[in-house]
């Protein structure tokens, strides 16, 4: 067992106290067990944050392409008008919709980024709670 040795200060030196003592690590095999299981969920962490981080890639890229089609969609259809006004009218039906879509997506890759951060936050609660520390609701 490798133990701990408090110093306490002696003059301008320190020396070690012999009434405090604390073990630090039982056996080789402990330290050994504690990184394995660090390194794990360090992988299960990086695996997650990947999961999360394409999903959101798939949405961005979905809402990007229906933007674009709508957008395309509202050019042809102001060029196509015979009145200004009429033109005036499409656009700005496109902007109230296009706003809506906007924060729609907004809400949407929020609750994407939160489980996200859950699912990767996730393999560290056990190791953190082990220690004493309470994860952040």
């Amino acid at each position: 067992m490798v133990q701990c040795t408090y110093m306490v200060p002696y003059g301008e030196k320190l020396i070690p106290n012999p009434k405090r003592r604390a073990p630090m690590i039982k056996s080789f095999e402990d330290f050994q067990t504690l990184s394995k299981d660090g390194y794990e969920a360090f992988v299960a962490s990086g695996a997650a944050l990947t999961k999360g981080f394409q999903a959101i890639a798939q949405e961005t890229t979905d809402f990007s392409r229906k933007s674009f089609e709508k957008g395309t969609e509202v050019v042809e259809k102001a060029t196509a008008t015979k009145s200004f006004e009429k033109a005036l009218e499409v656009q700005q039906g496109y902007a109230k919709e296009a706003y809506d879509a906007f924060v729609a997506q907004a809400a949407k890759l929020n609750e994407l980024y939160v489980a996200t951060a859950k699912e990767a936050y996730k393999p560290f609660e056990a190791r953190l709670a082990s220690f004493g520390i309470k994860a952040p609701k």
